[in-house]
């Protein structure tokens, strides 16, 4: 794609890497094919190719508008487009540049700041998501029965023997997830226990960023936060930073690209990068097998949700699965599995209509073939989802520890 990016923009770390990704388009449109969006609305400019062209004339330095900007908040961030680009285009990439550009651009409506607001200031806080979390219970008796699930009381797990193991990692707890369900970290130390795995949880440590990242804000500090509760950690040895929500996975893997101009953190970033992966990634063959045994039922039949930010962010689609089928779990198909759930985040909060109508698609793909539980690998995707449906909704590591 021929690109002619502003002059106040192209000797820019940004200007430089839009302009990288935007040359590598060839206009095919086979990602329209696996773009949520477009299949729903069927309007050029509601899939990745449609927002890239929109995303280079704002570059270019044409008028911003807010058509622009209603097309771009449209987009889940799903990266379905990236899987399946012959071209090898970073999309995602490229949105984060636009969106930065369309937010100092484009004013917002008095409605639309306050309740970005209201979230930049609360959901990336721990002590105050907590708080929130706390009235939603108490609240919870007058809700309508779908918000009800949001606020269950979690479930009862016991906490690991806490063995100081040769094998030591950093559990990244998140934000919301410590808050909402806390028992799938509770889980992931019992269970890693059982492996001869000691787990670390950082005091220090808080949201990953990438809230206020995808909502076009800056999230240097957030990172940089992180990167300073880990480092002595890393010093002494750890052995890696695992996450059990794969959105938050994603975006600490992205660190090192993130940090990659600040000479300060680089290096450090880099660090960081190289050892986070998904729990899954910690599951080698040997681990399998030492969890067969201690399986009491697994006659259950399981629908896994595979979350875009595992199998198109981190790109490990198939690794989870290959875990529960080893340890003789029967797997339903879930036909369009490639597709997003609606979660994306914020998206179910500022696009409660499109994520509404990808959430019941989902469902019936889910349910088809008449599972006993529903699994799945992010705390978004599982809340999201719980909200339709009777069928307990879960991570796969609570699953697991359940039936050990």
């Amino acid at each position: 794609m021929q690109t002619f990016i502003a002059k106040d923009l192209i000797d820019t770390p940004e200007g430089k890497e839009a302009n990288r990704i935007l040359r590598s388009c060839v206009h095919c449109g086979f990602c329209t094919a696996t773009c949520p969006t477009y299949q729903l609305l069927g309007d050029e400019l509601d899939g990745p190719r449609g927002r890239i062209y929109l995303i280079k004339s704002l570059l270019e330095g044409k008028q911003a508008t807010r058509k622009t900007q209603f097309h771009l908040d449209r987009c889940l961030t799903c990266r379905a487009c990236e899987t399946i680009c012959p071209s090898g285009v970073e999309y995602g990439r490229l949105l984060d540049i636009g969106r930065q550009q369309i937010e100092a651009k484009v004013p917002r409506s008095f409605m639309d700041r306050v309740k970005r607001l209201v979230i930049l200031k609360t959901l990336p806080y721990r002590p105050r998501i907590s708080a929130l979390v706390f009235c939603g219970r108490l609240l919870r008796p007058l809700m309508p029965a779908r918000y009800k699930k949001l606020f269950s009381k979690p479930d009862l797990v016991k906490k690991p023997r806490t063995l100081n193991h040769g094998r030591r990692v950093i559990l990244f707890r998140g934000c919301v997830q410590s808050s909402l369900t806390p028992q799938t970290n509770r889980a992931t130390a019992r269970l890693l226990d059982k492996l001869g795995i000691t787990v670390i949880e950082t005091e220090n440590e808080g949201c990953c960023g990438a809230l206020p990242h995808h909502l076009g804000q800056p999230a240097t500090q957030f990172i940089k936060n992180n990167i300073d509760a880990w480092w002595p950690y890393i010093e002494e040895g750890v052995e890696a930073i695992i996450n059990t929500a794969s959105g938050c996975g994603v975006m600490l893997k992205d660190y090192a690209y993130l940090l990659r101009n600040d000479p300060a953190y680089a290096r450090k970033a880099q660090k960081v990068s190289e050892m986070t992966g998904d729990i899954s990634e910690l599951f080698t063959s040997g681990e399998t097998d030492k969890l067969v045994g201690m399986i009491n039922n697994s006659t259950l039949r399981i629908a896994f949700q595979c979350p875009c930010t595992l199998q198109h962010g981190q790109k490990l689609k198939g690794r989870t699965e290959e875990i529960l089928t080893g340890l003789g779990f029967k797997l339903c198909h879930v036909r369009d599995s490639v597709l997003c759930c609606g979660s994306a985040g914020t998206y179910s909060i500022f696009q409660p209509e499109l994520s509404s109508t990808l959430r019941e698609k989902k469902i019936r793909n889910l349910l088809a073939e008449k599972p006993d539980v529903i699994l799945t690998a992010n705390i978004g995707c599982q809340l999201h989802l719980q909200q339709s449906t009777e069928v307990p909704v879960k991570h796969w590591i609570e699953f697991l520890n359940d039936v050990i």
